[in-house]
């Protein structure tokens, strides 16, 4: 199933947290914070993700990022 496949089916399920800018989700493939404040910034925000991700618990500080533009908005990605 392709990666977009998984982190779409991820993102209907309840979110594991809720921080000012992202919904947090456990995903198949890893943690995503899917952006919810207002429309997408033109450079992925990993560094305000960093700092939020700390607010629910989760440290991402050491896993490889990416991020996905889905139907959903903007999505970035923290896996091993």
């Amino acid at each position: 199933m392709p990666i977009r496949d998984l982190l779409e089916d991820a993102l209907e399920e309840p979110s594991i947290g809720l921080t000012p800018c992202f919904s947090w989700h456990a995903t198949p493939v890893g943690i995503a914070a899917l952006w919810r404040a207002g429309a997408a910034p033109s450079i992925p925000p990993y560094e305000t993700a960093l700092k939020e991700g700390l607010d629910v618990g989760l440290d991402l500080s050491r896993e490889e990022r990416e991020f996905h533009q889905l139907r959903m908005g903007l999505v970035l990605l923290f896996h091993s």
